[in-house]
């Protein structure tokens, strides 16, 4: 539980969120455009179009969090 509560120490630290998030805005934002641009255009919203939209998002967002713990001492 200790090591868990290092994690999201690290996570939420401000100044590791803003840089996630930004990473998580400008490469969610990129994914959807390129994934699903022509579908966002033509077609109207739907769950599972939603549910991709929130994946493109939340993939890099986990990337980033990953690296960020990666080079992180959590011993």
């Amino acid at each position: 539980m200790n090591k868990l509560l290092k994690i999201m120490q690290i996570v939420f630290a401000p100044a590791h969120l803003r840089r996630t998030l930004l990473i998580t805005l400008l490469v969610g934002s990129w994914l959807t455009l390129f994934n699903l641009g022509d579908l966002l255009i033509t077609q109207p919203m739907n769950l599972a179009m939603a549910a991709k939209i929130g994946l493109n998002f939340l993939t890099p967002f986990v990337v980033a969090n990953l690296g960020l713990l990666s080079h992180s001492d959590l011993k």
